[in-house]
């Protein structure tokens, strides 16, 4: 075809789409819509990604180095960026001159020498962990020191509002404490912790622009007992990591290049240079790089993330193909006679063609330019909403001109290939029928739906095996497969319509008419079903998806108590001390109501527990059938092939066994065993009087009896020797708990009748009501007042889901696509119904048959579509869910917690057809203008 005729086709194309506005406005959103969401993922992609410069800022404030020794005497591989990755290597029997240097050298001052002369360090110390006062009680958070009117910290450490501190008795606070705590600028917060609690006043509000929702207070330097060289024990926070870091300013002229950075590393320091990180050196220079690249690697199309995007991406183009073709359908049946006339002036099938396909261009790019312009906007209006929901600050606007013209090639493809069908079909049909209104009805095909059926098995087979079996293919084997399964699910369509219209029989007036008429015109009826089908698949896999991780989430998920309940868990304390009774009093003050107290003891086996090393241990084991072999092998007598050959016992891939929140065997009266356990109505609490124990984990219950583990005390074992250690059984019973408070309860009659000793190790409540945030804050301020320390409390919440106002979010949209697909089948059933309805008028039917008519055969279309659509969300779905859990190291698949969200399905296929068929009524006239008849 000439260029000047596909100028006219154009031309036509866009008068039609001027001409129709309401269902090419419909085209346009339905393309625009997916092409925006893309386009609003690339700019957000692009502007996120940092430059080496914003990289630079963002670790290193204003300093010229970021340098940190977290082992002394080791040697370390780092990238250009250490944040990208570092290793070390211990120190050898004979250490390198470097590393004697580095062990012996006060880090410092060793920092000091090797860096250009004139260099300024300006000490980096680590957090720790605070109380701080709320409106409500205490709030545990994060504590560091910084002199904030030292330009160093710009970039790294921002003041966004408010002034720096300038005094010792001012902090600036990030958002995330406020919101915490209540607290505003200009109010005050004592820090537990600093020696009886220190007042501050909140002068300013900080971030840091990688870590939004990181909850800290920052002083002024040499406030908080940072720990470090030399520091008292008692003033390091728990598990504070002993790391020193410094940011350090040059002098002008000098730099820390690539060698002096590898020459800091044999020292044992990690250096991220600002110049060697604006200009890094090639990959092949870096040791670190030439270690991992060396290294088997997971394939990069087979990253859970890779797959899932590109699953998501392909889904979606096809989704569009699929929703926007019965629109071009409904414009092809529109302009039949316009294109008979093409046809009778003398245009061939191949013009007919150009000129439903040029609507598919001109609507493809206006629509894909449109969705590109809104998206950039969208982005720019929404960036300060959407930095804290990522938790990052982005770098600068970066809109690429070659992925926004992608993207708008995308956006035509896609409007061309939803134009194919409608465009052969348009060809294809009779001049004379055309200019005479009348359309061609031709049987369904008997092949295709056959070749529907092999592509629907194989397309499922291969998206759910090679999704967990594959190679480097897993991207394209779950793709492929799930698009080639619903390809083959619409092939299907025409052979699925004539069954469905067996039910007609059985159905009222009007819906025996729109089922009747639907089969009668497959050819019509095929494309708009599939437009559903392909709304509420992408609906149903969000929320088979969704629903599964939760679930997974749910089943991984360990209660340490009942939920409700309200646990203290204290260790070190003597049984009977006066101090843990005024601690459980405190809690029952500031937490009024929450019922009757249960005190817990851990059972432990004979020794002086008076200190730590001088306890015995008492553990529930599992029997050695179920236990993994390398649970009693010491590593040190094991070779790295034996390791690797015992590690893959099956065994070693169950669940292990959970410590408890008390400790792995505890005791305690009836108030405590109701309180922790919370069990059933049964023979629990007599199986415990009569000297039973109890048991949550089938496998440790055999024969009706469990295993004890003893182990002597660890002050009795040389630094080569296991402590001492013997099996006990005692009868058990099961009792139906989930694990997660102990792993075994007994009476403290049996405890002693074992030669067990017991210890106070904390109490559980169990209120009526959830307790609020606001008295578990005031509880544990109460605690801290009573005792100067901040013991274990915890309220159990059970689990809290994550993504319930994502997954409503994206089933309201499908919900509303499936509407607009549905809507789009009814337009193209009345473009050819209108025959039948002017019939139906003439022979005197109420308006209300009529409307019912047009209801009941979207309504049908919107039934077919949710149905076929369910089934091929389960596809995607699935496949994805199998890939998650694929393991990336020895390609071994575990467990993939599939879950089905029924009430949302069951939803999707009663209250869409319902409500597309109560849409069609209302928006359906009942006054018909009675078509000409032409010979």
């Amino acid at each position: 075809m000439k260029l000047t005729a596909w100028r006219v086709a154009l031309r036509i194309a866009r008068r039609d789409a001027l001409r129709a506005k309401g269902r090419s406005a419909l085209v346009l959103a339905m393309i625009a819509l997916p092409i925006l969401g893309v386009t609003g993922v690339d700019v957000v992609y692009r502007s996120s990604t940092l430059t080496a410069a914003e990289q630079a800022d963002r670790q290193l404030g204003g300093a010229d180095v970021l340098l940190a020794q977290h082992s002394p005497g080791f040697i370390v591989q780092q990238a250009p960026l250490a944040s990208d990755g570092t290793s070390y290597e211990p120190p050898s029997p004979s250490p390198t001159p470097e590393q004697q240097r580095s062990k012996g050298t006060d880090p410092a001052t060793l920092a000091a020498q090797l860096l250009p002369p004139g260099s300024q360090l300006i000490p980096l110390p680590d957090s720790r962990q605070l109380l701080a006062d709320t409106a409500n009680g205490l709030l545990s958070t994060e504590g560091t020191e910084a002199d904030l009117t030292d330009r160093v910290w710009r970039g790294k450490l921002d003041l966004i509002r408010g002034q720096a501190p300038v005094s010792d008795q001012q902090i600036a606070v990030t958002q995330s404490f406020l919101d915490s705590s209540g607290l505003r600028i200009g109010g005050s917060t004592r820090l537990r912790g600093l020696g009886g609690g220190q007042a501050f006043t909140i002068t300013g509000v900080v971030e840091y622009p990688d870590e939004l929702g990181r909850s800290t207070v920052v002083t002024r330097p040499g406030v908080l007992p940072i720990a470090g060289p030399g520091a008292d024990p008692a003033d390091q926070a728990p598990g504070t990591a002993h790391v020193i870091s410094w940011l350090v300013r040059l002098p002008a002229g000098a730099a820390v290049d690539w060698a002096a950075v590898q020459d800091l590393n044999k020292y044992g320091f990690e250096a991220t240079s600002r110049s060697v990180v604006l200009n890094p050196p090639p990959r092949s220079q870096v040791p670190y790089y030439v270690k991992y690249d060396s290294e088997p690697q997971t394939s990069y199309f087979d990253q859970p993330t890779v797959v899932m995007t590109l699953t998501v991406t392909g889904m979606a183009l096809l989704e569009i193909v699929l929703l926007a073709g019965p629109a071009f359908a409904v414009g092809a049946r529109r302009s039949r006679r316009q294109l008979g006339l093409v046809a009778a002036a003398g245009g061939d099938r191949a013009q007919v063609r150009a000129v439903v396909l040029g609507g598919g261009v001109v609507l493809g790019v206006v629509g894909a330019a449109v969705g590109v312009v809104l998206a950039v906007l969208l982005v720019v209006v929404a960036r300060p909403w959407a930095e804290p929901i990522t938790g990052k600050r982005f770098g600068a606007l970066r809109v690429v001109p070659l992925d926004l013209l992608g993207i708008v090639a995308v956006g035509l493809v896609t409007g061309l290939l939803a134009a194919v069908v409608p465009a052969i079909q348009a060809a294809r049909q009779d001049v004379l029928a055309a200019l005479g209104g009348r359309g061609g009805i031709k049987p369904p095909s008997r092949r295709l739906p056959l070749l529907g059926l092999v592509m629907l098995l194989g397309g499922s087979g291969l998206a759910l095996f090679g999704a967990a079996t594959g190679r480097g293919t897993r991207s394209a084997t779950v793709l492929g497969g799930s698009m080639i399964a619903e390809l083959g699910m619409v092939a299907c369509t025409p052979m699925l319509i004539g069954l469905f219209g067996r039910l007609s029989r059985w159905l009222p007036l009007g819906p025996r008419l729109a089922l009747r008429d639907s089969v009668r015109h497959r050819g019509r009826t095929a494309p708009a079903v599939a437009a559903v089908m392909a709304a509420v698949a992408g609906s149903v896999a969000v929320g088979v998806y969704t629903a599964s991780s939760d679930a997974a989430n749910r089943e991984a998920y360990i209660a340490t108590a009942p939920n409700k309940a309200v646990t203290l868990a204290v260790f070190g304390m003597r049984t009977g001390s006066p101090a843990l009774q005024q601690l459980r009093g405190e809690i029952e003050q500031a937490m009024p109501g929450i019922g009757p107290r249960g005190d817990v003891q851990l059972v432990d086996a004979p020794g002086d527990c008076t200190s730590a090393d001088l306890c015995g241990t008492a553990t529930a084991e599992l029997p050695s059938v179920y236990r993994c072999p390398l649970v009693d092998v010491g590593s040190q007598d094991t070779t790295a092939d034996s390791y690797r050959q015992l590690a893959a016992d099956p065994r070693c891939h169950l669940d292990s066994v959970f410590p408890g929140r008390f400790g792995s065997i505890v005791s305690g009266d009836s108030t405590a065993l109701h309180n922790l356990l919370n069990l059933p109505d049964g023979p629990w609490e007599q199986a415990v009087a009569d000297g039973k124990v109890l048991v949550f984990d089938p496998r440790m219950l055999q024969g009706g009896k469990a295993l004890i583990r003893l182990q002597g005390p660890t002050s009795g074992a040389g630094p080569t020797q296991q402590p001492t250690s013997h099996d006990i059984s005692v009868d058990a019973v099961l009792a139906p708990v989930p694990r997660g408070a102990a792993n075994m309860f007994m009476s403290p009659q049996t405890a002693t009748r074992l030669g067990l000793t017991r210890r106070d190790v904390g109490s559980v409540w169990l209120p009526a009501a959830m307790p609020s945030r606001g008295a578990e804050q005031a509880a544990t301020a109460a605690v801290v007042e009573a005792t100067g320390n901040s013991w274990n409390l915890r309220v159990e919440r059970g689990y809290q889901p994550q993504s319930t106002a994502l997954v409503l979010g994206l089933s309201v949209f499908a919900a509303l696509v499936a509407l607009g697909a549905a809507g789009i089948a009814t337009g193209l059933a009345s473009a050819d119904s209108q025959r039948d309805l002017a019939t139906l008028a003439a022979v005197g039917a109420a308006p209300r048959i009529r409307r019912s008519l047009s209801g009941f055969q979207c309504g049908v279309i919107a039934a077919m579509g949710a149905l076929l659509g369910t089934v091929c969300g389960i596809v995607p779905a699935v496949a994805l869910r199998r890939a998650q859990a694929m393991n990336d190291t020895n390609y071994q698949s575990s467990h993939a917690v599939i879950d089905f969200p029924w009430t949302t399905i069951a939803l999707t296929l009663i209250v869409l057809p319902l409500l597309a068929t109560l849409l069609a009524m209302l928006v359906t006239r009942s006054r018909i203008t009675l078509v000409r008849r032409v010979a």
